[in-house]
């Protein structure tokens, strides 16, 4: 009689990782409220299950559900892992169509100044849709063209649904409609930063992490200031330049400096960009292979030549990868400047802090994150490929 060791191990979950995501798609379809209904902008809304707004053909909307749950119990395969893509970026796109339809009837039957908004089982099932996305698109088997290509079909088909005011009812939308200007001055600036921040931050990194990599006794001093640097909070930072910049345009008055505003931000942003961007440098230049020097040594190629021609090229999917993390991460800082007057998506979200009003809130967080992931997505597809990224 065998053992239960010499017994052959099944494995009923043949996609665990889609299993769990699904799981908890479908708790949070079930237990967060799918919208939030509140008399007016300032007062805490009343959740809505998803229950609650289905009706008639988006009871079709769980097809997409049921597929993805029987999906993890079946072998993996390239056919299965394009369905299972197909029916969630379908249900993504449902999703968001069924909460701008619900908004829109919530909203006529409702007083004039009731907002509807979107509940945390919105968001949540929204991202796990996308992490299922996410997670199938590169086991299919395309290059990474067609995933990116795939994500921007799916970010059109948000975008028509968008244009073609199906979520104009969403208290979001409506805040947008009351601040259009506002927004997209804000938008401005805050690219405005991001972009005066990467010049100086290239202009000052570069050079330095040149000289690094060639002497590498400055390297060490300057990684443990670098590295200073970035242990400083954003908002100490801010307020450390304030008074020296003020004392400065005080002295130079005809100079523009002063201590709030676009110049303590690009300073104090382009100080937290230096290290990472002098770290890819010298990584990038320390992983060429010293056989492959060594024989640009031998062809007779000057030092400025064996640099622009052999070490430059194969440093660069590093340099690009270092690049990439300092604009995703100057993105982000670039919120916490409109504490000392910059401006930028910053004044929006603070403003929203300041008066309760959540989806003022999310009007200035999710450009934020769409412009990180925008600005991500375009260096990986400026990463020459076969390279590290």
């Amino acid at each position: 009689m065998a053992s239960h060791a010499a017994l052959p191990h099944r494995r009923f979950v043949r996609q665990p990782v889609l299993a769990l995501l699904v799981t908890a798609l479908i708790a949070v379809l079930l237990g967060l409220p799918f919208l939030s209904v509140a008399p007016n902008r300032l007062v805490t809304g009343q959740g809505v299950p998803l229950a609650a707004v289905l009706e008639g053909a988006w009871w079709g909307l769980l097809a997409p559900v049921v597929l993805l749950a029987a999906a993890a119990w079946v072998p993996p395969q390239r056919a299965l892992h394009v369905t299972t893509t197909v029916a969630a970026v379908a249900l993504l796109v449902g999703l968001v169509a069924l909460a701008g339809a619900a908004a829109g009837q919530s909203s006529a039957q409702g007083p004039a100044l009731a907002r509807v908004s979107l509940g945390g089982g919105f968001w949540l099932a929204l991202l796990l849709a996308w992490a299922v996305v996410a997670d199938a698109l590169p086991r299919v088997g395309w290059g990474r063209w067609w995933q990116m290509a795939t994500h921007a079909l799916l970010l059109g088909a948000l975008a028509l649904l968008l244009a073609g005011g199906a979520l104009d009812a969403l208290s979001l939308l409506k805040e947008y409609a009351q601040r259009q200007d506002v927004f997209q001055a804000a938008l401005w600036r805050h690219l405005q930063i991001v972009g005066t921040t990467l010049v100086p931050a290239l202009l000052i990194g570069v050079p330095l992490g040149l000289a690094a990599a060639r002497r590498p006794r400055l390297a060490q001093p300057l990684f443990a200031v670098l590295n200073l640097i970035q242990t400083v909070p954003s908002i100490a930072l801010f307020g450390l330049l304030i008074a020296p910049l003020a004392r400065l345009g005080q002295a130079w008055p005809g100079w523009g400096l002063q201590g709030i505003g676009l110049l303590p931000a690009v300073i104090a942003l382009t100080l937290y960009a230096l290290l990472p961007i002098v770290h890819g440098v010298v990584s990038g230049l320390q992983q060429v292979p010293a056989t492959v020097i060594e024989a640009a040594t031998g062809m007779g190629m000057s030092p400025r030549q064996r640099f622009r021609q052999v070490e430059l090229p194969l440093a660069l999917p590093v340099l690009l990868s270092a690049l990439r993390l300092t604009t995703v991460q100057l993105v982000g800082l670039a919120v916490v400047a409109a504490l000392i007057g910059a401006g930028g998506l910053g004044a929006i979200i603070f403003q929203g802090l300041l008066s309760s009003a959540l989806d003022l809130v999310l009007l200035g967080v999710l450009p934020v994150v769409a412009l990180a992931l925008a600005a991500d997505a375009a260096f990986r597809l400026l990463t020459p490929a076969g390279r590290p990224p």
